[in-house]
């Protein structure tokens, strides 16, 4: 069943028009916080490192049997985060079916979702990710792991994951709003070496997902 699923995840869609998503989950929480941080970065992983994902995002709800058609799903926000037992038993079949999510703390969100990943994976801990890891090292070089995007409390960026079967299929990005980084120019004046530096790592997630 396992092999099943994660041949439709990747073929249900054109190999030459994929899609990505953003979660939109229940809690509170800003879920559709930063609403031009994925349209900037799939434009920048387009001509980059020249994927051929389709240029609008798709929303999408944890429980949704439509989240197993996408090889990427974004999470961010500032608040609270709930997955209910619908949530957590479909985001567990995604992600063991050769799904990706990436949640992106944008200040505020850790105290809640680091216990509703456990509700994922109760016997699993997150772990931090070396800077060795294959995610710091291509296309884009991060040889000293997660950069840091914006500053709030002096706090050092982390990257935590999930492995399955020794892949990486949850990513968690904390003290670093990467996000932030990929949202139009004028939304957060970021230095155009910042916004790069952002977009690069997004690029690095992406080339990830379909390169493993």
């Amino acid at each position: 069943m396992k092999k099943i699923l994660a041949v439709l995840l990747f073929i249900s869609l054109p190999c030459f028009s994929q899609e990505i998503a953003l979660l939109k989950y229940n809690g509170g929480g800003d879920w559709y916080s930063n609403p031009t941080s994925l349209t900037n970065l799939i434009k920048f992983c387009n001509a980059n490192i020249h994927t051929q994902i389709k240029p609008k995002p798709r929303t999408v709800e944890p429980s949704s049997p439509d989240l197993l058609s996408y090889p990427f799903v974004h999470m961010t926000g500032h608040g609270n985060v709930v997955f209910n037992e619908n949530d957590v038993s479909n985001l567990r079949k995604y992600l063991t079916a050769g799904g990706f999510l990436h949640i992106d703390d944008n200040y505020g969100m850790d105290q809640y979702i680091r216990k509703e990943i456990k509700k994922i994976f109760p016997n699993v801990n997150l772990i931090e990710i070396p800077s060795s890891h294959p995610i710091f090292q291509k296309p884009f070089v991060f040889a000293n792991g997660l950069p840091k995007i914006h500053e709030h409390d002096g706090k050092r960026p982390q990257a935590y994951g999930i492995f399955i079967e020794n892949k990486l299929v949850l990513l968690y990005t904390y003290e670093c709003d990467l996000g932030d980084g990929w949202e139009d120019p004028e939304v957060h004046n970021d230095p155009l070496e910042v916004r790069e530096k952002a977009l690069k790592m997004g690029a690095n997630i992406i080339n990830y997902i379909f390169t493993n």
